[in-house]
């Protein structure tokens, strides 16, 4: 057989073998990552922690946020979690975990509520947001929605990077940026947040009236944020 005639062979089988290696990386991705940033500031008593922990491992593990996750494409989410407070402190306390039904969920709750607290101050929410950024960055799965999910009672304050800044450059990466208001005994955080922290597409602020009501308002936020995927359906 001719080089000429072996040349045009492979030509005819490369194009097969490409589209069976993009449809396996495909395989591998996620319909969503999703950083969950959760204040840990000086602000943050040991039982207001211990809630915010345990609120986070109720919702990862309700039986309707679970069905929000299966309605997808891929039945599958990229979930990590981020604690925040000291300026440049950010730290990612659980690495990414993926979600593709109830005993995953569980092994990542177990994570979330087993991980030590990581030690930080103050309120820079910038710096939150550009660790959550990085951290979606350099997920070990690809997808079309990125969303990071921050908690928290009280506004930016000593961030090294200013929210403003920080938020903006989330979103030209294809981020959204919700936010979650624990309002307590701070009232008129929902607008605030509203106003300096969310941005991207479909952005958006929940409000949890406690620290006791976060669960709650973390469950209903992680639903809405699951259905807004690109290519996500809304579930019932």
């Amino acid at each position: 057989m001719s080089a000429g005639r072996i040349g045009r062979r492979a030509a005819l089988v490369l194009p097969p073998a490409l589209a069976a290696c993009r449809a396996a990386a495909q395989d591998t991705a996620v319909d969503l990552l999703l950083v969950l940033a959760i204040d840990a500031s000086g602000s943050i008593d040991a039982d207001e922690f211990r809630l915010q922990r345990e609120g986070c491992a109720e919702a990862l593990t309700h039986p309707a946020v679970l069905s929000a996750i299966t309605a997808g494409p891929r039945s599958s989410i990229g979930v990590a979690l981020v604690e925040w407070g000291a300026p440049g402190g950010a730290a990612t306390v659980v690495d990414w975990h993926r979600i593709e039904g109830r005993p995953s969920a569980e092994a990542l709750a177990r994570a979330v509520t087993e991980a030590p607290r990581s030690r930080q101050s103050w309120n820079a929410i910038g710096d939150a947001v550009d660790h959550a950024a990085a951290l979606i960055a350099r997920a070990p799965w690809p997808s079309r929605g990125k969303v990071i999910d921050l908690s928290g009672d009280a506004p930016d304050m000593r961030s090294l990077n200013p929210v403003a800044v920080a938020r903006q450059a989330a979103a030209a990466q294809g981020i959204t940026v919700n936010a979650l208001a624990i309002e307590g005994g701070r009232p008129g955080l929902t607008s605030t947040y509203e106003e300096t922290v969310i941005a991207g597409d479909g952005a958006f602020v929940m409000t949890a009236e406690t620290r006791a009501d976060f669960a709650r308002a973390l469950r209903a936020k992680l639903i809405r944020e699951i259905a807004a995927r690109p290519g996500g359906s809304t579930p019932a």
